[in-house]
């Protein structure tokens, strides 16, 4: 499905909604979902919860702009996926006084350069010092992913800042994924262009390199967003989303066993998350 034709279809279903208000009699709870692996696995956890304890619960796909003025309208009750305080500044602040803000639920979103703990570097400015460790067709290498994305074009500009004698390979992210595994088998160095949140913090050990230059910027927080009548709506949903909060093993524990379930499928790997983490959970739903 494309962009726009998933643009146009949350636009008519915004248009053709009641106000979420309406909808305290029957329970049900419209939650705005863009299309990043993280958004998908939380708002598949609190589907499956809330579904749990009585509510009826719709996921509505969309991009992040149509979605925070659909839950600015009442017409969607929750979003999940904003980026605070400079990726998602913008959108947020064309909504932010007809919504509740809640949490953040993640502590540090992150861009950068990271490395396997095995590698005894912790900084890009030691990255020249040890080129010999990082060959890859017998070129100082960084692994890559997609040649457009944001985070390539910041790593274009660290090898500018720093100097860097590397070339970056591009790819995509499963390659550089498989790359990063490949030589995790091997104990042998690599740097990767990553972020967090994202599943593999919980299946490799890894480190990010610090970045002294600010390259890469400051760590944003993961916020949700509310319909502004949502805690006088449905009280124990506001509640249990101010208490939530997940973290890189706990996110990526969740998206691990989605991937495992199967993608296409998100509430059953989220149900076999829940079942499997009762304590994590039940903190969230005092």
């Amino acid at each position: 499905m494309t962009t726009l034709f998933r643009r146009a279809l949350l636009a008519l279903y915004l248009l053709a909604i009641p106000v979420a208000g309406s909808f305290a009699a029957d329970r049900t709870i419209s939650i705005g979902v863009n299309n990043w692996a993280e958004n998908i696995a939380v708002a598949n956890l609190w589907k499956v919860l809330l579904t749990q304890r009585g509510y009826t619960v719709n996921l509505q796909s969309g991009d992040k702009a149509i979605i925070y003025s659909g839950v600015a309208q009442r017409k969607l009750d929750l979003t999940f996926e904003v980026w605070l305080p400079s990726a998602d500044a913008a959108p947020y602040d064309s909504v932010k006084t007809r919504v509740e803000k809640i949490g953040p639920w993640f502590d540090k979103a992150q861009l950068g350069l990271a490395v396997p703990d095995y590698v005894k570097i912790d900084s890009v400015d030691q990255l020249n010092a040890s080129s010999g460790q990082f060959l890859h067709d017998g070129k100082p290498t960084i692994f890559g992913i997609e040649p457009g994305s944001g985070l390539m074009k910041l790593t274009a500009k660290a090898k500018v800042d720093y100097a860097l004698d590397y070339a970056v390979l591009p790819s995509s992210e499963a390659a550089m994924l498989l790359a990063l595994q490949r030589a995790g088998k091997r104990q042998e160095p690599i740097v990767v262009t990553l972020w967090n949140p994202h599943w593999v913090w919980a299946k490799e050990k890894l480190h990010y390199l610090k970045d002294p230059k600010g390259t890469f910027g400051t760590p944003d927080a993961i916020y949700a967003i509310a319909a502004s009548n949502l805690s006088a709506t449905w009280p124990d949903v506001s509640r249990w989303l101010h208490q939530w909060k997940m973290d890189d093993q706990t996110l990526g524990d969740l998206m691990n066993e989605i991937r495992s379930a199967g993608d296409t499928q998100p509430e059953k790997g989220a149900a076999l998350w829940i079942a499997k983490n009762q304590g994590v959970v039940g903190q969230w739903l005092k």
